[in-house]
């Protein structure tokens, strides 16, 4: 009988021991990287648009904002016809 006591008694004690020395990860404070990462994450969520994401990307990163455009030279007008050498478009 006494060693169930015994045995009980040790389980508890370690039990408690165990809950008391743990140490939370939500009460340490983030690192600079960590909320930087956090602020990347959210900001890919938010569905901006192509410039509005890349200017505040640059923003959290601190670099300088490139300027990110379309040139003319890749698009085509539908309207426009094609003359394939013996062939109608």
């Amino acid at each position: 009988m006494k060693s169930l006591i015994a045995t009980f008694l040790l389980l508890a004690v370690s039990v408690l021991a165990g809950c008391a020395s743990h140490v939370s990860p939500e009460l340490r404070p983030y690192t600079a990287e960590e909320s930087k990462e956090l602020a990347l994450e959210a900001l890919n969520r938010r569905g901006l648009s192509f410039d509005e994401y890349h200017a505040k990307k640059a923003e959290l990163l601190g670099q300088p904002q490139k300027s990110f455009s379309f040139d003319n030279h890749g698009e085509m007008n539908a309207e426009r016809a094609v003359q394939l050498h013996g062939r109608p478009s």
